[in-house]
């Protein structure tokens, strides 16, 4: 079964526009888990614009599911990992500067660096990801940096997906090769009520999605919890 991780960024970003606490970053949490999500993802980037170091450690009392903890693996992530200890750190190569997730790991290029940095989280007792695009040689390469999962970057997925039969075809080949290698596979960005099932019905054995904008998107019009509901659908 794929798991259905809700990533909250955009609750943190609603709540800093105002200042206060609304809305509650940790009830939504909890919301979300009771509503159906079997994971809470954040991403807690330095300047703080959504989630905030304060929200993680809050987060980490109430997550009663998975707790995923993205981001791109500095000093001051890996000192949260290592006192969080969360059941799933994703590691992405975001600078601190850009809006959102853009691109994947090059895991040649950067093979002694995330070699180095998975060794010492999985010694934490937390499982690995790595933020990948859908190309044979890079899924080589987190093999051999020795991750215990992908997330496979589905920007190019959901830009296409009006040709879908075309788009999914280099995810299904790198997920595929992951399989081979022992990988566990995710995937997210950009992924909604729209092109979700598909995915789903053409790489059936991904252990996990991470979705947060479209689906806080849709919680506008449809409430979090019938919101939650229709992702999960689309998984079913």
């Amino acid at each position: 079964m794929t798991k259905l991780s809700v990533n909250i960024n955009k609750i943190a970003t609603i709540r800093n526009a105002r200042g206060g606490n609304n809305p509650d970053v940790v009830k939504t949490a909890i919301d979300c888990e009771k509503f159906g999500a079997e994971g809470i993802t954040v991403h807690p980037r330095p300047d703080e614009r959504h989630i905030r170091r304060e929200d993680v450690f809050a987060l980490n009392e109430i997550v009663k599911t998975e707790f995923n903890i993205e981001g791109y693996p500095d000093e001051r992530y890996i000192k949260i990992i290592e006192e969080i200890r969360p059941d799933q750190a994703t590691l992405v190569p975001d600078p601190p500067d850009v809006l959102t997730s853009n691109a994947g790991w090059n895991t040649i290029r950067e093979k002694d660096f995330l070699s180095e940095i998975i060794k010492h989280i999985k010694s934490l007792g937390v499982r690995t990801s790595i933020f990948v695009e859908p190309d044979i040689s890079i899924i080589e390469g987190a093999g051999a940096v020795e991750t215990d999962r992908v997330e496979l970057y589905t920007e190019e997925y959901a830009t296409n997906y009006h040709r879908k039969e075309l788009a999914i075809k280099p995810y299904m080949k790198a997920a595929e090769h992951a399989r081979n290698l022992g990988i566990g596979l995710n995937a997210g960005h950009d992924l909604d009520l729209n092109n979700l099932q598909y995915l789903k019905e053409q790489i059936p054995y991904l252990d996990e999605v991470s979705i947060g904008h479209a689906l806080i998107c849709d919680a506008l019009y449809f409430g979090l919890e019938n919101t939650i509901q229709l992702y999960l659908r689309q998984l079913r």
